[in-house]
């Protein structure tokens, strides 16, 4: 049987829903014919992508490294069928939550002026890539260290690091923060899909005993402003996050933010992007 398109949609809803039954439902298909697509492409593959030993279905190691691949090549198939980007091929730009912090908008409005004819996407996804490695965006800013395989990045710029704090609690009192006192004052909040933060930012010694994770920025926020604990990011995120329950103080012991500009080594690549990176690199640097 050969594979098409129908195969890999069936495989990122199983994916997605961590149930053949959900999958079914979401594409308007019977469990049967969703059961059938997933074999077929295990077998033309030879590997299994699905364990199916546990109550709750979970992809397997090569089942979630195949992931990105099969997500990429859906989106790319969508947008060559989409007519509305034949005339004007939007350049995608992603981000996972603050952008280029304060140069987003010289960016913005500098390439809408120089580039017209072809629109600058931003597009903020909650991933560790920002949807870069699954196809969803052409480059993607990203902070911290970038590991992930098959990516070429360029530093634009680094930044200071910050304490996120409940707004009436006793740390906001405080004009500075050190890591020490996040870890003593309670839980500390990590976004463990698309945040910068882990528990290797601490030493050994005096890393938090107890952490809270979310999977965005906005529950990031909601959690802190709650009092359920405080949180540590890059300094953009208080100018591109302003919260009424959340205080930001700088914290003076954390290593600077490195900001890259990311793209793919390889596949096809937008046309434009040599353009965007000479503008991001203008945009961003020391006047």
């Amino acid at each position: 049987m050969s594979i098409e398109v129908r195969h890999l949609r069936c495989f990122l809803a199983i994916a997605e829903e961590s149930s053949v039954t959900r999958a079914a439902a979401r594409l308007h298909l019977t469990q049967p014919a969703v059961s059938r697509a997933l074999a077929a492409l295990e077998q033309h593959l030879g590997i299994r992508l699905v364990d199916r030993s546990t109550h709750h279905l979970a992809l397997t190691a090569e089942g979630q490294a195949f992931r990105d691949k099969a997500a990429a090549a859906v989106t790319a198939f969508d947008e060559a069928l989409d007519a509305t980007r034949l005339r004007r091929w939007p350049l995608r730009l992603g981000h996972a939550w603050s952008a280029l912090g304060p140069y987003t908008t010289p960016l913005l409005r500098r390439w809408e002026r120089e580039h017209p004819d072809t629109p600058l996407e931003l597009l903020r996804i909650d991933d560790r890539t920002a949807g870069l490695t699954r196809g969803e965006v052409d480059a993607a800013v990203l902070r911290g260290p970038v590991d992930t395989p098959g990516l070429i990045t360029e530093l634009l710029f680094t930044e200071p690091r910050v304490a996120a704090v409940t707004s009436d609690g006793p740390l906001a009192a405080h004009a500075t923060l050190t890591l020490a006192d996040l870890s003593a004052a309670g839980p500390v909040i990590l976004n463990t899909v698309s945040g910068l933060t882990t528990l290797d930012l601490w030493h050994p010694e005096s890393r938090p005993t107890t952490t809270l994770t979310v999977a965005n920025t906005d529950d990031w926020l909601t959690a802190i402003a709650a009092g359920r604990g405080a949180g540590a990011s890059a300094a953009s995120t208080a100018e591109m996050h302003p919260h009424p329950g959340v205080t930001y103080r700088p914290l003076t012991d954390a290593p600077r933010v490195p900001v890259v500009l990311a793209r793919r080594r390889t596949g096809t690549a937008h046309p434009a992007l040599p353009q965007l990176l000479a503008l991001a690199r203008d945009v961003a640097a020391p006047r």
